[in-house]
């Protein structure tokens, strides 16, 4: 059965009666974690951060002590395969190998005791599992979550009712099957490669913890992802498709959709999202031969949903909203527990009061994040009063594909449209007071003027090499410009996080500068200056560049500085600046805002996850 959702879900008559306040710090942070930092929620997705003065030091980040968990960090980062980024993994038969491993550990006829919701996708796959983590817990139900990457510590991918894996659980899981597969291995079969493993952990972990749900977004792709050793699925699911990962799923949207189809298990029910058509093709294709019953959730619409925000932000989100809503209702038919609760409670035109609270009380950070970054002399109870946030504004998204940088610039775009409006307002007020007191007239193009030189946007970029920046940033600079936002200077840095070394999120960060390759970031930084000013950057600023120089860092000025003066010496240019360092980055951008107190910075970080992820680090520190 193929079909179109018509769920009449939209009128929302149910009423939250009971006012919740959420962090949107990981889960596996305590808000008392980070000695004198205060962090208080603001909005939805949002976090106010005050900053100790003495963390970062000319970039160089405090040393912490080596523990088991770091132990365990290193014996995961043996499992790394030596393959270049993008090459296909030297592996046969990946999911014959998986059903060894479990037979090993005992594990393979629990799979199929799990209620899995099993998600798949190019973009969105991860808040489609958040949103359904979190309608499930309203519900009463104990959940377990495995998405990937991670942003800061690897505990992040396993997730036990809304939060991060203990550390001390995870350590008892984690050596219980390590030391069981290292037993085991022979010439013929050795340890599995990282994310096999990873999976492997995640299915211990729900199964010991006797999760009601599981909740499984596959790695890549679908049909060989490690996670499709799943043979019984609750309901499966799939996610907004596009290009991305082509040199291993095929360079055509038929080809990706025929990987992340894959999933698919016969007669199993199955939803997703509308798709270009020909990805709907394939899927519809793939689910006729199954037999599988799909149907297509339409996304909620602002005007449908009266009421309604969203834990998560962005438009796209609500793509991913609805289709979490078609899952868990259809977890909660299939095993049994949707007539119990909810037999004569309401009608199918209501969305249940708990499907409100998880939908509204979701959060998954590096995703459309906010964080106002406070120096400790801020008086930030005066700042929130005022509407006005922070004086170092991030806007953090791990955008990576041309669909998801376009759905982030958006995103960017209404946040920082909001964010000036609302300050706009505050400023007016302020000053109509102040007006009032002195006896004169405001003058209302003089206080939009002070306004506008108020606010500096910056973009801080770095991507992998298998990605291509020709495409990402001029999606990202048009998107933005089509809504009236404009980037004043672009900020390119290498990743603090290495694809060869998982750490944990106390790990220590190197300051060591010597030795380290900038060439990708000078790329990315002539390809910027092309869309800018449609010429070539002068060769003479990577040439010139030293690692050693006293003038690594731009002046401060440069931010503040006409762009269109066109100076520019070493590593900066009018409207762009290479950093090899993302602790010295953060510490400059901070410093800046302390010598011009008036200007508010407003810093989107994309490009990667792992750059996001990084800078939650050092603004967590």
């Amino acid at each position: 059965m193929v079909g179109v959702s018509h769920f009449p879900w939209w009128h929302m008559k149910s009423i939250i009666k009971t006012k919740r306040v959420y962090s949107c710090l990981p889960a596996f942070t305590s808000i008392h974690n980070f000695t004198g930092k205060r962090f208080i929620t603001k909005m939805s997705s949002e976090v106010l951060l005050e900053r100790d003065s003495d963390i970062v030091t000319d970039g160089h980040m405090q040393n912490f002590p080596s523990s088991s968990y770091e132990i365990a960090m290193e014996k995961i980062s043996s499992l790394i395969t030596r393959q270049r980024r993008g090459e296909k993994p030297p592996i046969a038969n990946k999911l014959e190998m998986m059903s060894l491993y479990l037979k090993m550990l005992g594990l393979e006829e629990d799979i199929n005791r799990l209620n899995i919701i099993h998600v798949a996708g190019t973009k969105g796959k991860g808040s489609t599992c958040i949103f359904c983590e979190a309608i499930l817990r309203e519900c009463g139900f104990r959940t377990g979550v495995f998405t990937s990457p991670h942003l800061i510590d690897m505990r992040e991918r396993f997730r036990i009712d809304g939060h991060d894996i203990s550390e001390d659980k995870f350590l008892q899981y984690f050596w219980d099957c390590w030391n069981r597969l290292e037993e085991n291995t022979t010439g013929q079969l050795s340890m599995p490669p990282l994310f096999m493993f990873l999976t492997i952990l995640a299915f211990k972990i729900f199964i010991s913890e006797q999760v009601d749900a599981a909740i499984i977004e596959v790695g890549l792709g679908g049909k060989e992802d490690s996670t499709n050793v799943i043979k019984e699925p609750t309901v499966c699911g799939i996610t907004s498709l596009g290009m991305d990962h082509m040199e291993i799923l095929g360079d055509t949207l038929g080809e990706i959709a025929s990987h992340k189809a894959g999933i698919f298990k016969p007669k199993v029910p199955a939803f997703t999202v509308p798709q270009p058509s020909e990805a709907m093709d394939v899927i519809l294709k793939t689910a006729k031969e199954l037999m599988v019953p799909l149907v297509v959730t339409e996304p909620f619409d602002c005007k449908q949903i009266k009421g309604l925000k969203l834990g998560l932000s962005g438009d796209h989100q609500f793509h991913n909203a609805a289709l979490a809503v078609s899952l868990s209702r259809c977890w909660l038919q299939r095993t049994g527990n949707w007539g119990k609760k909810y037999q004569n409670d309401f009608q199918d035109s209501n969305l249940p009061d708990e499907f409100i609270r998880g939908l509204s009380t979701a959060q998954f950070s590096g995703r459309a994040q906010t964080v106002y970054d406070f120096s400790p002399n801020s008086d930030y109870s005066e700042i929130v009063s005022k509407n006005c946030g922070g004086e170092l504004i991030f806007y953090l998204d791990g955008a990576h594909s041309p669909e998801s940088m376009e759905a982030c610039a958006k995103w960017f775009s209404n946040a920082a449209r909001r964010y000036e409006i609302s300050s706009h307002s505050s400023f007016e007020v302020e000053n109509a007071e102040e007006s009032s007191e002195n006896g004169h007239i405001l003058n209302e193009s003089k206080t939009l003027g002070q306004f506008e030189k108020s606010f500096k946007r910056i973009l801080l970029f770095n991507c992998l090499d298998v990605r291509n920046p020709h495409i990402l940033l001029p999606q990202l600079v048009n998107t933005c410009a089509s809504s009236g936002i404009h980037f004043s200077s672009a900020i390119f840095v290498p990743n603090m996080s290495k694809y060869s070394k998982v750490t944990s999120g106390a790990s220590l960060i190197s300051s060591d500068l010597h030795g380290i390759d900038l060439s990708w970031q000078f790329n990315l930084q002539r390809i910027w200056e092309k869309i800018m000013h449609g010429k070539e950057m002068p060769p003479l600023v990577e040439k010139d560049f030293k690692i050693d120089s006293k003038e690594i860092l731009p002046p401060h000025d440069f931010l503040y500085d006409n762009a269109s003066s066109g100076c520019h010496s070493r590593n900066n240019l009018a409207q762009s600046a290479v950093i090899p360092s993302l602790p010295l980055t953060i510490k400059w951008l901070r410093d800046c805002v302390k010598e011009h107190p008036s200007t508010r910075l407003e810093v989107l970080v994309t490009g990667s996850l792992h750059l996001v992820g990084d800078v939650l680090k050092l603004l967590k520190r």
